[in-house]
């Protein structure tokens, strides 16, 4: 045996034999993870030269054709049958004539008055106006139903006119229910008429998402539907399990939205019964958004009597203070002079009712002027007190038109400069002083006649004494 060399025995020998199998199976594995590598590159780089060529293929063709538009605006049916015969195509966009007119950049400073175009489709033309057979040939020659050149698509367009034999085609025919606009919205978001409830319910049916979000604001569907005071669709998200209290970027939930809307006497109920079903479905009263505003606050900035009675009895807080330091209080006597015909006196005496904090009396010959228009506000004002000071201030603050139209009243309110409040008030507001934020439930149930009982709650009489 030479120097340096050792003796293999019969285990070593096998213990090598084992290390060379293991090491060609590892080079085999090696060859094998190599071949399937290289042949998926070669593939992924056949799709893609094939999505390359998808994507340079010829752009959808512009039509001006104004016959063509004319049949399509006007639903000529018979007419679209002869532009549009078997085999053809009604993938194209439409450049519309006319429109509003805007300043667009030409270059080197100068600038020309041009029509704004908004590019639109067939399909968008009459799914828009509801000219349903129309739509039908057009989707029947192929038409796509996700084309959005405008930045909507047909489904939008659809919804957004309350065209729903329209919606339910397009739906048919495959178009998303949950589609974003170029504005961040769903179709579910632009069903805010009473009169599209019918393209909401299709569109659940086919799958849109009932808390889909905006993508500017976050809202919810059932934001939308608050926020146009829409009771029909409300009770049918709500049906459909759309979250209640969910916060859009202000920090509105759906109640609070409703709140915040601005209300024309015509649309009080409608606003009101949204409401009543939000809270039957749980909503918090207590829900505060960014500037710590309540849904009261808001109900009493808009003047909605009814909202506010259903809020307060729902356990809201008469004296909670927003950012800017203002009450409810505060928030219903600034708008009392705009808001006249909403009768802005049943929410101040609701308020006091429920314990509201009091206007500081030096603050009172304001009130006067801002909410001279309506003396009934001013009677629950002044009828929350035990003892005034009325002096000149007070007929100065009082416009002459205002004196005019509601003489009787403001002569009994000056006539307190001379005369002290009568006994009868004067217990009145003792009780009421007594029973502090809880008249309201108290009052009620006291073993009086009636018209005591209201004169306790403040009631109207068209004077102070």
């Amino acid at each position: 045996m030479s120097r340096g060399s050792f003796v293999f025995t019969s285990t070593a020998l096998r213990s090598l034999e084992l290390d060379k199998e293991m090491l060609e199976r590892d080079k085999y594995k090696k060859q094998l993870v190599t071949h399937h590598l290289s042949s998926y590159m070669m593939k992924k780089e056949a799709m893609d030269r094939t999505q390359l060529k998808s994507s340079i293929a010829q752009p959808v063709a512009v039509c001006q054709d104004m016959v063509i538009q004319n049949a399509l605006y006007t639903g000529d049916l018979e007419a679209m049958q002869r532009l549009f015969p078997r085999g053809s195509t009604a993938n194209f966009i439409i450049e519309p004539q006319g429109g509003e007119m805007r300043w667009v950049a030409r270059g080197e400073g100068l600038w020309s008055l041009t029509y704004e175009q908004e590019l639109t489709t067939p399909l968008h033309i009459t799914a828009g106006r509801g000219f349903t057979d129309c739509l039908k040939l057009l989707l029947q020659r192929g038409a796509n139903v996700e084309q959005a050149p405008g930045g909507i698509t047909a489904l939008h367009q659809s919804c957004e006119n309350c065209q729903a034999e329209c919606t339910k085609l397009l739906l048919i025919h495959g178009a998303n229910a949950n589609a974003v606009s170029e504005d961040g919205l769903m179709p579910l978001h632009v069903c805010t008429s009473p009169e599209s409830l019918e393209c909401a319910k299709l569109l659940l049916q086919y799958g849109a998402a009932i808390n889909g979000r905006t993508v500017d604001e976050d809202d919810t569907p059932l934001h939308a539907a608050a926020k146009n005071g829409l009771p029909d669709h409300v009770e049918l998200y709500l049906r459909y399990g759309a979250a209640v209290d969910k916060q859009n970027d202000e920090g509105l939930t759906p109640l609070n939205a409703a709140c915040s809307q601005p209300q024309d006497v015509q649309d009080l109920g409608r606003y009101f019964k949204v409401c009543q079903l939000l809270l039957g479905a749980g909503a918090s009263v207590h829900s505060m958004d960014q500037d710590k505003h309540m849904p009261l606050h808001m109900a009493c900035k808009n003047v909605n009597p009814d909202i506010v009675d259903l809020l307060l009895a729902n356990g809201a807080c008469v004296n909670t203070m927003d950012y800017g330091g203002e009450a409810p209080m505060h928030n219903i006597l600034k708008v009392v002079c705009f808001k006249v015909p909403h009768d802005p006196e049943r929410i101040v005496r609701a308020l006091l009712n429920h314990g509201s904090i009091r206007v500081w009396p030096g603050a009172l010959p304001v009130v006067l002027k801002h909410c001279s228009q309506s003396p009934r506000t001013i009677e629950v004002l002044l009828n929350a007190y035990s003892h005034l000071k009325v002096t000149d201030t007070w007929r100065e603050s009082v416009p002459e038109e205002a004196l005019k139209v509601y003489k009787e009243f403001y002569e009994s309110v000056f006539s307190l400069a001379m005369t002290p409040r009568t006994l009868q008030h004067l217990a009145r507001c003792r009780l009421r002083s007594f029973l502090g934020a809880q008249v309201h439930k108290v009052v009620p149930k006291l073993d009086l006649p009636t018209f005591i009982k209201n004169y306790l709650l403040l009631e109207y009489r068209g004077y102070v004494h």
